[in-house]
């Protein structure tokens, strides 16, 4: 059996724990069946932001002539925008050539499939299955893809995901018309690029809300500035039946409520309605890791798993689907293991916090507590509201107090201590706009919170017994260091001030 100081299964956020074993002159082991880099760089947030930004291009040139500037109708090369996109997806080959170099690094390109705790195999992509490889510590960011729920007549009609739209499906051209299967973050996104591209969108949606975990008041407005834009929206929708009909994909809909039946047409499907861990070819049963429903693996503030020495992170934990995410909890994995002087120099995850941003038109934006979740849990909650139009700049913008598309702030407090439950943005940059909040409530005192307390360590039974407590000082480098910043955004300009900070030179 071959043996490893670290194994690190999947090349996105888990390649922070990897980069910080090699420095350290440990034997590692890389495991990747795909392109190298993880979903957000080879078929995820940073190919759509490179559409989604040429789309919003569009839409803020239409609403120039209403602060007075006379423009002509702006239509989108979809050759020069593909190349970009494809750009961003080949700097793959790059990460994997990285890691190719290192003499203490084997990478393996195929599949990870456990035999027992803690004992792995890899089928590679040739088709050979490696001898059994081991490590005291393993680290699995396998990822997710897309939750393709089943319904009858879609695998003969045919269909694109995230996967196949950034692989053999990417369109060579505009489609002339698209039917979008969910409304959530990934299904507004898609919807938002291929209306600005002229595309005739239909987007059909399961819940009664479009953005379901935003803000109410979030969700309605969205819902106001899709439409608004030509995409025809069909909320509380349940897909019953999918066939091709004279060269067209026709999808037949029944509405959840008065059980009316309906069919809708589209050139393509694009299936949006959600994500599931990436562990099937892993084998989990044959382990003793613990899953929760949806196949997602349950880790603690540890990141550990009910296995000792095997660690979860990124999309296939379950905690939220986003590569900021996924950064934060390997630089806590990387930080324990082979930075921190003592286990009392550790730090644990935490995920009340989490910024969140969808870059549909115009973008949303959170952190924290919506106004629902906040009474739901207790609070005595108050909320305030500021939109655009009120402030100067949103006037300067073209935002009049009233307009149907007029953006804005919604805060939710507890009353009682005045403290800051979520802060919710839905207009232009909000992606950006609420950063300062995000950095303000990750700062102060933050204690050890054990998150399923079941799972632990000896030595993290140990710390949690010792309450354990962070001084997260606002001034200093190292807390702006240790805040997540939604990915990407222009926010990470000034976020990522630690790293350079540290690799000064």
């Amino acid at each position: 059996m071959k043996t490893y100081d670290i194994i690190v299964v999947g090349t996105g956020g888990a390649t922070i724990v990897a980069d910080a074993a090699i420095s350290k002159g440990k034997r590692v082991a890389i495991i990747e069946k795909g392109k190298f880099g993880g979903t957000c760089l080879t078929r995820g947030c940073i190919p759509t932001k490179v559409m989604v930004t040429v789309a919003d291009a569009v839409r803020e040139i239409e609403e120039l002539p209403k602060i007075g500037v006379k423009v002509q109708p702006a239509t989108i090369d979809w050759d020069l925008m593909s190349k970009r996109v494809w750009q961003k997806i080949d700097e793959s080959k790059g990460v994997e050539a990285y890691y190719d170099k290192f003499d203490n690094v084997d990478v393996y390109r195929g599949a990870a499939t456990f035999v027992k705790d803690k004992v792995l195999t890899v089928t590679m992509n040739t088709g050979d299955v490696t001898e059994e490889m081991t490590a005291p510590i393993i680290v699995l960011g396998v990822g997710g893809h897309t939750k393709v729920n089943p319904i009858k007549g879609l695998e003969e009609a045919g269909y694109m995901s995230s996967e196949s739209l950034f692989g053999h499906k990417y369109p060579q051209k505009p489609l002339k018309s698209l039917v979008v299967m969910g409304g959530g973050p990934i299904g507004t996104e898609f919807a938002h690029v291929f209306a600005a591209a002229g595309t005739k969108v239909t987007l059909i949606q399961h819940n009664v809300r479009l953005l379901p975990k935003e803000d109410a008041e979030i969700s309605a407005q969205i819902y106001k500035d899709i439409t608004r834009l030509g995409i025809d929206v069909i909320l509380n929708q349940e897909p019953e039946e999918v066939r091709v009909e004279n060269g067209e994909k026709v999808v037949v809909i029944r509405d959840r409520k008065t059980g009316e039946v309906r069919e809708v047409r589209g050139e393509e499907i694009l299936m949006a309605s959600g994500i599931q861990p990436a562990t099937e070819e892993l084998k989990l049963e044959n382990t003793s890791i613990k899953t929760k429903r949806g196949g997602w693996i349950v880790t603690n503030e540890f990141l550990e798993t009910s296995v000792d020495g095997v660690y979860a992170l990124g999309d296939v934990n379950g905690e939220a689907p986003f590569r900021h995410k996924a950064n934060y909890e390997a630089d806590i994995l990387a930080h324990n293991l082979y930075h921190a002087a003592s286990p009392q120099e550790f730090r644990w995850a935490r995920y009340d916090l989490v910024p969140a941003v969808t870059f549909t038109y115009p973008q949303v934006g959170h952190v924290g507590l919506t106004e629902q979740e906040a009474i739901d849990k207790g609070y005595a909650v108050k909320t305030g509201k500021n939109f655009y139009s009120s402030s100067a700049k949103g006037f300067a913008m073209g935002f009049d107090s009233g307009d149907d598309n007029d953006g804005f702030v919604k805060i939710v407090v507890d009353t009682k201590t005045n403290h800051i439950l979520g802060v919710h943005v839905i207009g232009p940059q909000a992606s950006i706009l609420f950063q300062p909040f995000v950095n303000l409530l990750n700062s102060g005192d933050t204690p050890l919170v054990p998150i399923n307390e079941e799972i632990g360590s000896t030595l993290t039974k140990q710390l949690r017994q010792e309450g354990l407590v962070r001084k997260m000082d606002p001034h200093s480098v190292i807390t702006v260091g240790e805040t997540m910043s939604p990915h990407p955004t222009l926010s990470e300009v000034i976020m990522w001030t630690q790293v350079y900070y540290e690799h000064r030179w």
